[in-house]
């Protein structure tokens, strides 16, 4: 049984994450840790890292980039393992974290959807086969309060496939001021915001007479937290180093 200690667990993610855990019968939640404090859950809640007097087998982060120092600084002094999926860290505070992976094991990827990273990871497979015959575009679509454009997960994608391409490509966010055809080094990216869309990706690749497409549709928030339950299982027992979905995937092929 794999004990986990949620951070924000009083945000929308941090109770997704309590529901995943207590379903997954590998897992149960030991306490959450809040600024504001709660006695909505079972288990305890310390306001600060300070106030923990339990230690975890991992720490999931759901919560803000100022609880990152606190964060690490009790995973290195218990030697705990950590999932990181908070965004919006600074170049500093994300040199920290992979200082951190030589200590401990540390989970850490820009969307924890098993989905997605497995779309990635037939994207570039796809990329491998097709090669420079095929044009590559992706397109994103979110909800209309998402401030970002393209979606890190966009970026993903289109770092992921750059990989396995023998040439660098040139990432085109808007065609509107091109007036001429498109190279083929392009790697177009399109976001769309509207309504409630929770997240939707779409890679495609367009030859001569055919098209090939990778798609994938994120109906809920819940596919996150319950990815990165399975993250916290399988660190768990992983030595120091820096993971991400990738690795997680390959574990399971």
């Amino acid at each position: 049984m794999v004990k986990i200690a949620i951070v924000g667990c009083n945000g929308k993610m941090g109770n997704f994450v309590a529901q995943a855990a207590e379903q997954n019968p590998e897992t149960e939640v030991l306490f959450g840790v809040d600024a504001f404090g709660t006695d909505k859950y079972s288990f305890e809640v310390f306001k600060s890292f300070e106030e923990a007097d339990k230690k975890p087998d991992v720490i999931i982060d759901f919560s803000n980039p100022s609880a990152l120092d606190g964060l690490l600084s009790f995973a290195l002094k218990n030697s705990v393992p950590c999932v990181i999926c908070t965004t919006g860290y600074s170049a500093e505070q994300v040199e920290k974290i992979r200082e951190a992976s030589k200590a401990i094991p540390v989970f850490y990827s820009g969307n924890m959807s098993l989905g997605i990273n497995l779309l990635i990871e037939l994207s570039k497979q796809a990329a491998r086969v097709l090669g420079s015959e095929f044009d590559i575009e992706i397109v994103e679509k979110h909800h209309n309060q998402k401030l970002d454009a393209p979606s890190g997960t966009a970026l993903m994608i289109a770092d992921g496939i750059s990989e396995t391409l023998e040439q660098e490509p040139m990432y085109v966010y808007d065609r509107h001021s091109y007036r001429k055809k498109r190279s083929k080094n392009e790697i177009g990216i399109h976001s769309i915001r509207g309504g409630s869309i929770v997240g939707e990706h779409e890679v495609i690749f367009a030859g001569h007479d055919e098209v090939v497409t990778v798609s994938h549709q994120a109906q809920s928030k819940e596919v996150f937290a319950v990815g990165a339950v399975n993250a916290a299982v399988f660190i768990a027992s992983q030595p120091a180093g820096m993971y991400d979905m990738g690795k997680l995937l390959s574990s399971k092929i």
